[in-house]
């Protein structure tokens, strides 16, 4: 490992471990918080109610906060009472009850961290917002700030009348004119249900809303209400039907009924994350929440919904239930994730859904396991917890959870999740509290835990042999993981392997079953096969696992054309890509079966699912091929494979795409699934012609983008023309920004458009981050261009790219830091490089390490920087 500085040095030897779990000295019955917002800072005061559980001093936690008072059962304490250093108050020899009064003075105005309460827009749009999870809430008061003390709020909220819009968690029970300040007002919320602080949420604005209203299973009827901008109002619809979907789907679907006479969520431009599920009160970031035809896209559009629905079901799975500790983080994120994935593949289709889940796994957290950012689904230590916010945790815990259904089957996994809800209801609990109570009906099911300590993805191989004489199939199947450094060894893991065998002649599914891969090697036996079968492995992607089966390309071809399940149509056609993009045997790296295969299969699938005829075309992201290399890897020689392949698959079958595009005609907008699948197919469809210089294609995308109904076409046809730079492009981009510069997010499209674009420059990334309209305290902003320029790793490890890249780094480690680190985890992989490249990157990390400060990013470069030493 490289030499790092001092500083560096200490943040990282100061971690948190789980082993190093301790049940907090107090516990916090009921919090009465009063918060005063004034023009250039707010006060905040506080009475706690707290009770002894164990041995120990009284510990709170603070951080960029001034302390005006402090009292205790009524007397008030000195500086020599208590003491107060390294982000901690602590009070030695408390009684065991307690009732401490506190009162601070914060600066809301100043924090540009998104963290704590914050203010966010500007002028008339200014707003102020908090974001507590995982430890902004000791951004607000003093307060054991951890997710196992649960306790009852109260909140009164005070500020000028400037701000009619004053929410909080829970029913509001009084509001009116402050007495002595005729130009101030306040509103009083209580929340009757038990939550840690990292659930608390306030919001001070000028909001108009979108009201509507639910009558839950049990009879309650809830009012709804979506806040935004006026001028966004009409952009809420879409997420006020998906909320409204989203109860009831899990009143169906697990018995779960929320809890409060109103539910609420708050749209806000600033806003490092997607959304959070703080109790009642939900605060989104615009993207997550807005949609219009007009101005989003079909795929932004689901999501909104996939989104307004994760924060929901978060009411019974993270917020009624909480984590003991934030090791625990997978506990409440995989659970939810799962159900919102199930959600979401009931509300489109089950296939697209799915390959939409596992193309993210494969891209980004598979990447993760390959590389030194690697950790497990529950890490076991940390220095930041804002760094494992990540994929492992949210869709490889997803993953984990998937396979205890399919292992337990629907109906005993619904029993299992009934016992969790009775269990643990009003608790903050564990992964093995959760295993317990699935286990009710199935004790094997507690095998899993080791899926949550074990880093990386486990590759699954294997071979079949077939008996003629005695009409017998075996299938012989092993795993193995790598061994991460800083872990124990890998053991076997227990790993679902959905399998199916084909009947070569007829195409039809002569046998299914789920094997379970629990040893190292193990081999399954099939009787009664009569001739040797094709077998279709990981149906439904059973397991987050790499497969390597010992197929021929004809038994791929054979499966794309005959699977049943959609999903496994497109696994079977990314193991053929994969083969001839990463293959070094010339034997098995050409294109012809895989081209005659989609030749054969593309046109009827058209007609019959668009959508999923659209999945077919995907070839793998750079950053999923990049994980897939781990030395030498050239980002120039990839990007030429992937591009030649393209090529390839736009000329073999340039005379459907004027078929299958005029089969596909511009239409009035629908949000059907057919509408949607046409859509995507149209826009995949307009790239291949283009690709495959058909004739037509440049008028096809004018058209399309002159008589677009929605955004998803006509931003398909921006895009398409911008990477393409078909004459002229420059003036559909400015006719672009033209017609959409008052919506920032169809403006985000416009600034990701162009820093993705396929002939990107470092010139016109420079050119992006110097535009009038780039905002470097908006993360929606940040990550259009940044996040949008990694799409082109051949111009981001370059000097120049990288030397962008750092900078923007180095600028928000300030301001920023938990935006940055994120920014700073997608370098990971740089050891992977080939030279020069490598060598390049690892001065511009070193250099990175002399201009930052923060331990969110200290803690991500001193592992990334690591990496060359593992």
């Amino acid at each position: 490992m490289p030499d790092v500085p001092e500083h560096a040095l200490n943040e990282s030897n100061n971690k948190i471990n789980l082993k190093d779990y301790q049940p907090p000295s107090f516990n916090v019955d009921t919090v009465d918080l009063d918060i005063k917002l004034f023009e250039d800072y707010a006060q905040v005061d506080s009475t706690l109610k707290m009770v002894r559980q164990t041995a120990g001093d009284l510990v709170l936690f603070g951080e960029d906060i001034e302390l005006l008072h402090i009292a205790m059962n009524g007397e008030g304490l000195a500086p020599e009472d208590y003491q107060q250093d390294a982000g901690k108050l602590t009070i030695a020899d408390a009684p065991d009850t307690v009732i401490l009064e506190l009162s601070v003075k914060i600066c809301p105005q100043t924090n540009t961290a998104l963290e704590g309460l914050y203010i966010a827009g500007s002028g008339s749009e200014t707003m102020f917002v908090t974001q507590c999870e995982p430890e902004g809430f000791r951004k607000i008061t003093f307060y054991p700030d951890r997710p196992d003390v649960l306790a009852i709020f109260t909140t009164r909220i005070e500020a000028d009348k400037r701000y009619p819009t004053l929410l909080g968690n829970g029913n509001l029970v009084e509001q009116g004119d402050v007495t002595d300040a005729p130009d101030r007002h306040y509103a009083i919320w209580h929340d009757p249900t038990n939550k840690p602080s990292y659930l608390f949420a306030c919001v001070v604005a000028d909001l108009d809303v979108l009201t509507d209203y639910h009558t839950t299973s049990e009879g309650r009827k809830v009012t709804l209400e979506l806040y935004a901008k006026s001028a966004d109002i009409d952009k809420c619809h879409v997420g006020m039907q998906a909320l409204k979907d989203s109860m009831v789907w899990d009143e169906v679907n697990y018995g779960r009924a929320y809890d409060l006479d109103r539910y609420m969520i708050v749209a806000v431009s600033q806003f490092n994350m997607g959304a959070m599920e703080n109790k009642g009160l939900n605060i989104f970031n615009t993207a997550c929440v807005l949609s219009s035809p007009e101005t989003t896209t079909d795929s932004r559009s689901f999501n909104v919904k996939a989104v307004i629905a994760h924060e929901y079901f978060h009411n019974w799975t993270g917020n009624r239930i909480t984590c003991r500790d934030w090791f625990q983080l997978c506990l409440k994120e995989g659970f939810t994730v799962f159900r919102d994935q199930s959600f979401s593949a009931d509300q489109q289709s089950s296939a697209v859904q799915r390959i939409d889940d596992v193309a993210t796994l494969r891209a980004y957290q598979f990447a993760e396991d390959a590389g030194p950012l690697a950790h497990p689904v529950r890490p076991e230590s940390f220095v930041e917890i804002n760094n494992f916010y990540t994929t492992t945790v949210y869709e490889k815990g997803a993953e984990i959870v998937r396979m205890l259904a399919n292992t337990l089957g629907a109906e005993n996994f619904r029993k299992g999740t009934d016992e969790y809800f009775r269990r643990y209801d009003g608790q903050a609990v564990t992964v093995e509290d959760f295993l317990s109570a699935l286990s009710i009906t199935d004790s094997k099911i507690e095998k899993f835990i080791d899926w949550y300590r074990q880093p990386g993805t486990p590759v699954v191989s294997g071979h079949q042999h077939y008996d003629e004489k005695m009409q017998n199939l075996t299938i012989t199947l092993s795993q193995q993981t790598r061994h991460v450094a800083g872990f124990d060894a890998p053991k076997p893991l227990p790993i679902p392997v959905a399998t199916a065998l084909f009947n070569r002649e007829s195409g039809n599914i002569i046998a299914a079953q789920m094997l379970l891969l629990d040893q190292a090697s193990q081999t399954f036996s099939f009787d009664n096969v009569t001739s040797e079968p094709i077998v279709s492995l990981l149906r439904d992607f059973s397991a987050p696992v790499q497969l390597n089966y010992d197929y021929q390309d004809e038994d791929l071809a054979f499966l794309l054309t005959h699977e049943t399940n959609g999903f496994n149509r497109w696994q079977v056609t990314q193991m053929l890509v994969n083969r001839i993009l990463l293959s070094t045997n010339d034997a098995n790296s050409k294109p012809d079966v895989y081209l005659q295969a989609l030749a054969e299969t593309l046109p009827k699938l058209a007609h019959n699912d668009a959508m999923l005829a659209a999945r077919l075309l995907d070839i793998p992201s750079p950053q999923e091929l990049a994980s897939a290399i781990h030395k030498e890897y050239d980002p120039v020689l990839i990007k030429q494979q992937r591009e030649d392949l393209y090529k390839q698959v736009a000329d073999s079958l340039k005379e459907q795409w004027t078929i299958l595009y005029q089969q596909l005609p511009l239409q009035a907008y629908s949000d059907s699934p057919e509408a949607l699948g046409a859509r995507a197919l149209r826009n995949i469809v307009l790239d291949m012609a283009l690709t495959a210089e058909v004739a037509e294609a440049t008028n096809w995308a004018q058209q399309q983008y002159d008589n677009a109904s929605c955004m998803t076409e006509r931003f398909g046809a921006l895009k398409a023309m911008v990477n393409h730079q078909v004459a002229g492009y420059e003036g559909y981009l400015a006719d672009f920004y033209q017609r959409f510069q008052a919506d920032d997010l169809v403006i985000d499209l416009w600034f990701s458009v162009q820093a993705s674009a396929d002939h990107v420059s470092t010139d016109t990334i420079k050119s992006l981050l110097a535009h009038a309209d780039f905002d470097w305290n908006t993360p929606n902003r940040v990550r259009s261009v940044i996040s949008a320029f990694t799409s082109q790793p051949t111009v981001l490890w370059t000097p120049k790219g990288l030397d962008i890249y750092t900078g923007v780094i180095k600028k928000l480690d300030d301001s920023n830091p938990l935006i940055a680190s994120r920014l700073l985890q997608v370098l990971a992989r740089w050891y992977t490089l080939v030279e020069p490249r490598r060598q390049m990157a690892h001065e511009q990390l070193l250099d990175l390490q002399q201009h930052v400060s923060s331990k969110h990013v200290l803690e991500s470069l001193d592992t990334v920087l690591g990496a060359a030493g593992n």
